[in-house]
């Protein structure tokens, strides 16, 4: 949700410029500050942010985001198991990527594309494959079997105009090597399948981009941490679309929350995550309602959508201010990270923070925004101080020394 100041907004960023009175609300009633998720001037990538946000070390305990990707699908990563993070993508002939998102393919294309890759075998190889669609252009693939390795590099390029990369072994071990020659064999077999899929024959046809090729990025396995319940003692949800969160807070030991309508899209039910947090809020002390929809039209250049956008979640606050009892429960907003819609990639710029709810110490912020919050009583902290601040608030933390 955070971003940079934009030309055409005369200089002001999307959420300075959109209309918010929920969120200035929250304020102009809590304590503001700014804050690093990971560190000063690092972008964070959504699976660190969300580990800081909760309380973990991300730079310890970070073990890949394949299987963070992975397990809020669906899917069972066991130990040696690797898995990863994909897009479908639209390639050329020489496989320059045209589309890191296929156009953002729809679900229903999606899902039918990735149950043909279900039949794929790696050449001489007894690992087995898991392959499953998430949202949209996302998907995870998950390798088990023996000597195994995560230390591999991506595919993805990460940027259009650019070749599809040659996955690599990032040590000299015969596990890594290995593990590198499956990868680029699976996703040679895939961009074959998917060339003369009839669902891309028909979206050609149809004037839209192939899905003919699969990015990897992210090599992972499952990070050994503590759950909440054992750091805080307290029951924790997570209301979220998106399976990268989903895998964070399942690790994390959180209980997950399916929402009719939310899609992890800008056109997701924002009313009907508001109402689930609200309902789990009463069976939980921690409820994490993660809103995905602002990142889109950011990574698109879209500001218009991006203002839309916030304005939406801002409707979704007031519900909750409505409907939470701010005499005994504290409600914090914040984004995850920075989203430049000028550079349309995650940047290292802090963002915004507030939190209210009963006996906080006001200061004199009065309105939601990026420069704003920088002005507040929190100052300037790190993601990983959020957690012990929220767990201070509620009660939940430990005296440190005698």
């Amino acid at each position: 949700m955070a971003d940079r100041p934009v030309k055409e907004l005369s200089w002001k960023t999307p959420l300075e410029v959109a209309h918010k009175p929920a969120m200035d609300k929250i304020a102009k009633t809590g304590i503001c500050g700014i804050m690093d998720v990971i560190a000063p001037g690092i972008p964070p990538g959504s699976d660190t942010a969300t580990l800081a946000l909760l309380g973990y070390d991300a730079v310890k305990v970070y073990s890949g985001r394949g299987a963070f990707e992975a397990i809020g699908s669906g899917i069972d990563v066991l130990p040696g198991d690797v898995a990863l993070r994909c897009n479908f993508a639209t390639v050329d002939d020489e496989f320059v990527v045209l589309d890191r998102r296929a156009g953002r393919i729809a679900n229903e294309d999606a899902s039918k594309l990735a149950e043909s890759l279900q039949k794929i075998k790696p050449t001489g190889s007894s690992v087995k494959i898991v392959f499953k669609n998430t949202v949209q252009h996302r998907a995870a693939l998950l390798l088990r079997g023996p000597k195994l390795s995560t230390a591999v590099g991506d595919s993805d390029p990460e940027k259009v105009g650019e070749k599809v990369l040659e996955i690599k072994a990032l040590d000299n071990s015969l596990e890594a090597k290995r593990t590198a020659e499956i990868l680029n064999d699976l996703l040679q077999k895939f961009h074959k399948i998917l060339q003369e899929h009839p669902i891309n024959e028909k979206r050609v046809k149809h004037g839209l981009l192939p899905a003919n090729a699969i990015l990897c990025r992210g090599a992972g396995t499952v990070p050994n941490i503590k759950p909440l319940s054992e750091v805080y003692g307290v029951n924790a949800a997570c209301v979220s679309a998106v399976s990268l969160i989903k895998g964070v807070c399942k690790v994390a030991g959180m209980k997950l929350v399916d929402v009719n309508g939310a899609t992890g899209t800008p056109q997701t039910d924002f009313m009907a995550k508001a109402k689930a947090a609200v309902q789990t809020l009463k069976t939980n002390d921690f409820v994490l309602l993660h809103v995905k929809a602002p990142d889109v039209p950011s990574h698109d250049g879209n500001v218009k959508q991006k203002i839309a956008v916030i304005e939406k979640i801002d409707q979704m606050l007031g519900y909750l201010l409505e409907k939470v009892d701010l005499n005994e429960t504290y409600l914090a907003v914040t984004a995850d990270h920075t989203t430049s819609s000028l550079t349309r990639n995650h940047e290292g710029d802090p963002v915004p923070i507030a939190i209210t709810g009963p006996y906080i110490r006001c200061d004199d912020v009065t309105e939601f925004g990026e420069r704003t919050c920088a002005k507040g009583g929190l100052n300037r902290i790190r993601g990983i101080d959020l957690m012990p601040i929220l767990m201070n608030l509620i009660g939940k933390t430990r005296k440190f020394g005698a």
